[in-house]
């Protein structure tokens, strides 16, 4: 056994082990019956009720190929950073916390550790429910209103983290027949379809239309060349990926027939994009021009928007990019998409944060603006925010102007082009005024749940609002 692996300690890696279980895609009785255990005894080893032997650890590293030491390290190393994390949260400021001492309790006592970890994951849930509540006039999602279709699409999208191996391997074969053609118009003339163009007052306030009789794609001639392209992409996502699109939908229960329209149009958005924006060389093109937004959006024909969704679809296994949030909002607040493939933990109800710069772009239409961000529990993240605009296209039709923002963990930002020469020193904001506990904050519009305002008749701050510790 190496150096750096204790024989005589107890060593608890409920988290790793479950974790690793996870990855390889094993059921607790398929990794017992790999280990010659009984799956209770996997069971407990998760929920740190038995220490992992020295005989169980050589096992662990003989069936998958894994480092002893670094195994019994990382999780050391885990557990210490996520319970510096948990502590950084405002709540517990007024507490002397010597990071020897943390560091003691995360590698003496991590049954203790584990539960300080889920009791203030527990915490931070309520609070987002009791907003949640509040948002919701104290009724809840019940509130005689019925389940939100567009919240439910977005579970849909957000349980499988955005990703749908089928859509983008299937659509890969049809870009390669697309290529051949020489462009998406041709390859679907060779499919027997024409594409027309036609004034907007003939099409009545469609931008697409399918005419099924005359095998025709009509298309407004006021949209710009890489809006027909998309047009044409989304056409071709709703008929040729039409089975993989109904496979991904059989066996699902939605609430309601707005729900299942929502999520089938998510899913053909997503395998346009996948069609004019193929896998594998999109994500080449993205390592060569280190996530530059605005040259890949040139290479590709598509817009900024679409780009950006599309970097938060690269999770295939192998071959993952940076994993990113991606919010798009108007100029009231207002959230009209929403994807998450990073960790970020945006409020489902109330305002966002105004300190974070997505809602400050309106005032510098089309330039990218960045930032280094910081939550109350320590999590860092880089964001890149942009405003886009939809609509327009002639003399009195309106158009829309809405901003966007794409976020990655701190420690991804290296990797894009935007992060390159920044400072890094980040802006605290929170994820909500209602859930974040930062006493200093003059931006703040609402004091955090659960703490109590202090009087103020003889005492003014800048912040509007002074509250207690605890």
């Amino acid at each position: 056994m190496r150096a750096g692996v204790s024989s005589t300690k107890p060593l608890y890696l409920g988290p790793r082990i479950k974790r690793l279980r996870r990855e390889l895609g094993l059921t607790q009785a398929a990794m017992a019956e790999e280990l010659d255990i009984s799956a209770s005894y996997i069971a407990l080893l998760e929920r740190n009720q038995r220490p992992l032997t020295a005989d169980l650890l050589l096992r662990l590293a003989r069936a998958y190929k894994l480092d002893m030491a670094d195994l019994a390290a990382e999780e050391r190393d885990d557990y210490a950073r996520r319970l510096n994390d948990v502590l950084r949260d405002p709540i517990f400021a007024e507490i002397d916390l010597p990071p020897l001492e943390v560091a003691d309790v995360a590698t003496s006592f991590p049954g203790i550790t584990e539960a300080m970890l889920r009791l203030h994951g527990a915490y931070v849930r309520e609070q987002q429910a009791l907003a949640g509540l509040r948002a919701d006039g104290g009724g809840g999602s019940g509130g005689g209103r019925g389940v939100d279709p567009v919240a439910e699409a977005r579970r849909f999208v957000a349980d499988r983290r955005n990703y749908f191996p089928t859509l983008d391997s299937r659509a890969e074969e049809l870009a390669g027949e697309i290529d051949k053609a020489g462009s998406m118009r041709e390859w679907l003339r060779q499919q027997g379809l024409r594409v027309r163009l036609l004034p907007s007052d003939v099409m009545m306030g469609s931008i697409r239309r399918y005419d099924r009789h005359n095998e025709q794609l009509l298309l407004d001639d006021t949209l710009t060349a890489t809006q027909r392209t998309w047009q044409m992409a989304m056409h071709a996502s709703y008929t040729a990926l039409r089975p993989e699109i109904s496979a991904l939908l059989r066996g699902e229960s939605f609430a309601s027939p707005t729900a299942a329209t929502l999520v089938r149009r998510a899913l053909a958005a997503y395998g346009a994009a996948a069609l004019v924006m193929p896998y594998d060389k999109f994500a080449r093109a993205v390592d060569a021009r280190a996530y530059d937004i605005e040259a890949l959006a040139g290479q590709f024909g598509t817009s900024f928007e679409q780009v950006a969704h599309r970097l938060t679809t690269l999770g295939r296994p192998g071959q993952e990019r940076v994993p990113f949030f991606f919010i798009r909002v108007d100029e009231a607040g207002n959230v009209s998409k929403r994807l998450d493939g990073a960790g970020f933990p945006f409020a489902a109800h109330g305002g966002g944060c105004p300190l974070w710069s997505l809602h400050s772009v309106f005032r510098r239409p089309d330039d990218v603006v960045t930032q280094w961000l910081e939550l109350p529990d320590g999590q860092r993240f880089f964001s890149i925010a942009r405003t886009v605009s939809a609509g327009g296209g002639a003399h009195g039709r309106p158009r829309t102007i809405r901003a966007i923002a794409l976020a990655c963990a701190a420690e991804h930002a290296g990797k894009l082009v935007y992060a390159k020469g920044q400072d890094p020193a980040p802006t605290p904001i929170g994820v909500t005024c209602r859930l974040c506990n930062r006493a200093q904050c003059a931006a703040r519009a609402e004091p955090p749940l659960g703490r109590e305002i202090l009087p103020d008749d003889y005492r003014r701050t800048a912040e509007p609002f002074t509250f207690a510790e605890s």
